[in-house]
């Protein structure tokens, strides 16, 4: 008796992508329609490629469940009205082809729209894409979006492409948009590029602009940041210039001011965190560091 045999064999997978690629966006035997942006544009689609792709997507196009047997799902159209078309189309295409089109103005957008629909394949391919592209004026960007979506891979980059050009990221729009947590993680690192008197007043700008957006005074908003600021550095003609710009604004607390004073007058860092009184990469060398706390490393 002859021996019975079976295989799953896999034919050309650039066909097939191909193919399915033909029926994004496309009215043709469409069963469900959305209606995305403020330009309300209509996106056709097909709801069992949707919802046998996507756990979220199957939730809305079938219900909640709990529909008696032979019910009819929701029909549509169905509105999106806080993502770009561009960004629901590339969201789209992946459900189709398992590919994306990306590009620098929708890629963090897309990389939202794949956490909200847990689409952690698509969510991968943006933070590939968005490492290979980083640029000074998108960095901040990115890393407040890879703190708020726990990518730790990308903040590490980031962080990293931040260290190495710090005195152009200070100057960008997206720095002074950065969370205080974020701000202060940045603000931890012994390997910024830039002199500690430019770091305080790129904080001492970010403050100000923080404090016009939430309505909130300046030391309030930049209470968790300033204790990062290395102010034992400074010389003291940096630190009585600095005093004199803080009576306007009360940016950094007395007591820090007068600490780093108290590290020049017993000429060591004592009772100021040994961190506070380390040398970034870029820190200017200053006559005094010499006398700062030497265990700090």
């Amino acid at each position: 008796m002859a021996r019975s045999c079976s295989a799953r064999l896999q034919g050309e997978a650039a066909t097939f992508t191909a193919a399915l690629r033909t029926l994004v966006n496309n009215p043709q035997f469409s069963d469900v329609t959305f209606v995305v942006g403020r330009e309300q544009q209509r996106v056709f689609a097909h709801r069992c490629v949707l919802a046998c792709r996507c756990q979220a997507f199957r939730g809305m196009l079938g219900g909640c469940g709990e529909d008696p047997p032979g019910s009819l799902p929701p029909q549509g159209p169905f509105v999106l009205g806080n993502v770009q078309p561009d960004v629901f189309l590339a969201v789209i295409e992946f459900l189709y082809t398992n590919s994306v089109s990306l590009n620098s103005h929708i890629a963090l957008e897309v990389l939202t729209s794949s956490v909200e629909y847990g689409l952690q394949d698509l969510c991968k391919l943006c933070v590939e894409f968005i490492k290979d592209t980083l640029s000074v004026e998108q960095v901040c960007e990115a890393l407040q979006a890879a703190v708020t979506y726990g990518q730790a891979d990308l903040q590490q980059h980031c962080l990293a492409f931040i260290e190495s050009c710090t005195a152009a990221v200070v100057r960008t729009r997206g720095f002074h948009e950065l969370s205080d947590t974020v701000l202060a993680r940045v603000l931890r690192s012994d390997r910024l590029a830039v002199d500690e008197l430019d770091l305080v007043q790129a904080v001492r700008e970010w403050a100000h602009v923080s404090s016009a957006v939430l309505g909130r005074p300046v030391p309030e908003v930049a209470a968790l940041p300033v204790r990062e600021l290395r102010l034992p550095l400074l010389a003291p003609s940096e630190l009585v210039t600095l005093e004199s710009h803080n009576q306007r604004d009360l940016l950094i607390p007395v007591e820090s001011i007068a600490a780093a004073w108290r590290s020049h007058a017993l000429r060591r860092g004592s009772g100021v965190p040994p961190q506070l009184c380390r040398p970034r990469r870029g820190t200017r060398p200053r006559d005094h560091h010499r006398h700062l706390d030497p265990h700090a490393k």
